[in-house]
């Protein structure tokens, strides 16, 4: 028996850490998330990269089926969520597929 229990308490270590590594990685995530708006709100240039680069990792971890995946952002979400931020409403169909999307 003492073998299932070392199987099964390794098993949910692993699972923890893929939790823990997935929330530092999620508040990572906003942190760069909250930059690029406000950088947007100031009118000043900004990036997704940062963004897009721990949202790779988020999905890497989400492969494993114990946390969910992230969309990718793109600077029209960024623009299209400090637009309803500030009570400006993007026109409908302002992207090419005809979705709004959230960051």
């Amino acid at each position: 028996m003492s073998e299932v229990h070392q199987a099964i308490t390794a098993h949910v270590q692993k699972q923890h850490a893929v939790l823990k590594k997935f929330a530092m990685l999620d508040a990572e995530r906003e942190r760069h998330i909250e930059e690029a708006v406000e950088r947007c709100r100031r009118g000043e240039p900004f990036t997704v990269e940062l963004i897009n680069e721990v949202t790779k990792q988020m999905n890497e971890l989400a492969k494993g089926g114990l946390v969910p995946a992230r969309r990718y952002v793109t600077p029209e979400m960024v623009r299209d969520y400090v637009s309803r931020l500030e009570g400006k409403r993007p026109p409908q169909g302002n992207r090419e597929d005809g979705q709004h999307a959230r960051a």
